[in-house]
């Protein structure tokens, strides 16, 4: 099997907040310890690199509260990274994103205007296909430009909103962004890429279609509680097809994985968490083949 997530970007926590709640995780009322945030910055950069991924760290975006999700920036494939299109309260890190990868020797591309993307968080390579969730953060427009502009089978996914009343109510718009929310607003929430074999995924995450579209495909696949996924940020993890990087609050899955052969290290994270990222946020994979 092939090593993937081989290089991967990293900002900082310099300037993390969760003042402006533009997720479902995020409360404004309870704030954040950057300093905390920064040693579980270092403490996820210093496992990637101990599982041989090449890390190129930049300094986070001045004033950017979510710059430390560098995964929402771009989508990269070759020397090709399609740039997001990112809420209203995080587009000020779009221009030194969109330098950053420049400076890498990125050619840029961009959607057309009024798409919205989230990048790599919401569009997961796995092999020649990628899983793209559509609704919350990535209009389902934008999947076929991302198939025409890199190359990728597109797999559509649409995960549960976030309902009031116990899940039975109406659906919920995020109050900072205007958007729908859920729980699973980037696809990286609900489904991970273990090889390109092998996923990792939250039937429960998914509408009943998508949950569908899933099961039918032809790869190996690991089945995550709800409870994992959403208390423990158990999909948000960084896998090289031999080590995965991943939540030490998912010892079911912990267990699964390592039962198909694979390495684990688990870092612990909480502060990252507050704004509704986790491990696979935090990097931005820059060589999807």
């Amino acid at each position: 099997m092939p090593i993937i997530n081989k290089t991967v970007l990293m900002s900082g926590a310099d300037y993390f907040s969760d003042q402006y709640a533009i997720n479902a995780y995020m409360d404004d009322r309870i704030p954040v310890d950057i300093e905390k945030a920064k040693a579980e910055h270092a403490s996820i950069k210093q496992a990637l690199e101990s599982a041989s991924v090449s890390v190129i760290q930049v300094p986070a975006p001045k004033d950017c509260q979510d710059g430390v999700y560098t995964a929402n920036w771009a989508l990269c494939r070759g020397n090709t990274a399609l740039l997001s299109s990112l809420p209203n309260k995080r587009q000020a890190e779009t221009p030194y994103a969109e330098q950053v990868l420049k400076n890498l020797g990125k050619t840029i591309v961009r959607l057309p205007e009024g798409l919205r993307f989230s990048g790599q968080g919401d569009a997961l390579p796995c092999g020649n296909y990628v899983f793209t969730g559509s609704q919350y953060r990535t209009d389902k427009e934008a999947h076929e430009q991302i198939s025409k502009i890199l190359g990728y089978q597109i797999i559509s996914l649409q995960t549960v909103p976030k309902r009031a009343l116990w899940g039975f109510g109406p659906t919920i718009t995020n109050k900072v962004t205007g958007w729908p929310d859920s729980y699973y607003y980037d696809i990286d929430l609900a489904l991970s890429v273990l090889r390109p074999d092998l996923i990792a995924y939250c039937p429960e995450a998914f509408l009943p279609e998508s949950r569908k579209t899933i099961e039918a495909l032809p790869l190996k696949k690991i089945r995550i509680s709800v409870k994992e996924a959403k208390e423990g940020f158990a999909c948000n993890l960084v896998s090289t097809g031999e080590t995965v990087i991943m939540s030490s609050r998912a010892p079911q899955l912990q267990k699964a994985i390592e039962a198909e052969g694979l390495k684990t290290i688990t870092p612990e994270v909480s502060e990252l968490g507050k704004g509704g990222g986790y491990i696979r946020c935090t990097t931005l994979t820059l060589d999807n083949e």
